[in-house]
């Protein structure tokens, strides 16, 4: 048995007298599909139906907290070169119930020890949205809130900032709202951003966002370059372009979670391909709080759509995807080919509660922020 390639979702495994007939493109998938129920061949077609089960291990309280301090919705794990895991946490929440200010950065060993609180009551806390660590181990923190994304050295100090909070002066001052047709994005402005990555050179792409829809590009000292995006479900289009990450040749991966899909351009912005996720649903799956989704729901909470991306280090990357429902993880080839799967939707461990952002330093340690668990999980993986 061969397996021959039919698109780019499908493939087929069939014996050495039909593999011409597939390499040579004589065959339409209707065609095959028929020919191989009718003939006595052993042939199977399959689209990413064969998934495998990845097993693995979870350590649910790997960051051990002070007696007196906690967590709240975790939505950004990050870990630098020396296994130390930076944690974002709408925790040490002041303010009303609504409205109140949630963001707070800590850091452990990586043993899992609790190390110190960075930006303490930090002007741009507002709303913890995603936490990265670059190349030089400077950690960047995007609030959601404050519209803002500060970089910090190692030791803790704010080296740069993107975005302005606004001006707790200003008459009649409020979040953002959704308005049609959407408002012109402004260079330098952000308008709730996600996430931030870089490319080989050390460019900035900075995810923006929730009301916006693009990607803003600055250089290695924060000149302003351009973007690209709009909204929509176009190429290049984005409805919350939710994640965003790097591979080692600066290609830049995009979860556009709304449009339930992951799109990949180089580092100027040109479209390269759309990755989905479209992997069989157990039927016995619940969702960790309301009703299973259905046709209706929309696509951020529908199975396969990117909540969180995360890339591995080389030289082979692999890219690991998470969705809200049914709350998996994906492993997966740069190309968008899925080899595997782990987890679950639900409140014990191994099972997760909306992961928000993932951390992935080598191909089997993944460490998986958790929203409505407020926990961090750090996954052995045993492929």
């Amino acid at each position: 048995m061969g397996e021959f390639i039919l698109s780019d979702r499908w493939r087929v495994s069939a014996p050495p007298e039909l593999g011409h007939l597939f390499k040579n493109g004589l065959m339409s998938n209707v065609t095959t599909r028929i020919l191989l129920t009718l003939t006595s061949f052993t042939a199977v077609l399959f689209a990413q139906t064969a998934v495998p089960e990845i097993p693995f291990e979870a350590i649910p309280n790997f960051p051990k907290l002070p007696p007196d301090m906690y967590l709240g919705e975790v939505a950004g794990v990050a870990v630098n070169s020396k296994g130390h895991l930076f944690v974002f946490s709408r925790g040490n929440t002041t303010g009303p119930a609504y409205g109140a200010s949630a963001a707070q950065l800590l850091e452990f060993d990586r043993e899992g020890k609790y190390l110190r609180e960075i930006g303490r009551n930090l002007y741009a806390w507002s709303f913890a949205h995603a936490v990265r660590v670059d190349s030089h181990d400077n950690i960047w923190a995007i609030d959601k809130g404050s519209d803002m994304v500060v970089e910090f050295s190692p030791e803790g100090r704010v080296l740069m900032l993107f975005g302005r909070k606004k001006e707790a002066s200003d008459e009649n001052d409020g979040p953002w709202t959704h308005v049609n047709p959407p408002r012109p994005a402004v260079n330098g402005q952000f308008r709730q951003p996600t996430d931030v990555t870089w490319d080989r050179e050390g460019n900035i792409f900075i995810s923006d966002g929730y009301i916006n829809s693009r990607i803003a590009k600055f250089d290695k000292n924060g000149n302003w370059v351009g973007q690209w995006g709009q909204a929509g479900k176009g190429p290049g289009e984005f409805n919350t372009p939710h994640s965003i990450t790097a591979d080692a040749s600066g290609n830049i991966y995009v979860a556009d979670r709304g449009n339930r899909r992951i799109q990949t351009f180089d580092h100027n912005g040109s479209f390269l391909r759309e990755m989905t996720i479209d992997v069989p649903v157990p039927a016995d799956a619940q969702p960790w709080m309301g009703n299973r989704p259905g046709p209706e729901t929309s696509a951020t909470m529908q199975p396969g759509s990117p909540w969180a991306i995360c890339i591995t280090p080389g030289p082979q990357q692999y890219l690991y995807a998470s969705d809200a429902f049914p709350g998996r993880v994906y492993k997966m080839t740069l190309d968008g080919r899925v080899l595997g799967m782990l987890g679950g939707s639900g409140r014990q461990p191994k099972q997760f509660g909306w992961i928000h952002e993932m951390a992935c330093p080598s191909e089997n340690e993944i460490y998986v922020a958790e929203l409505l668990n407020w926990r961090v999980q750090k996954l052995i993986l045993h492929p």
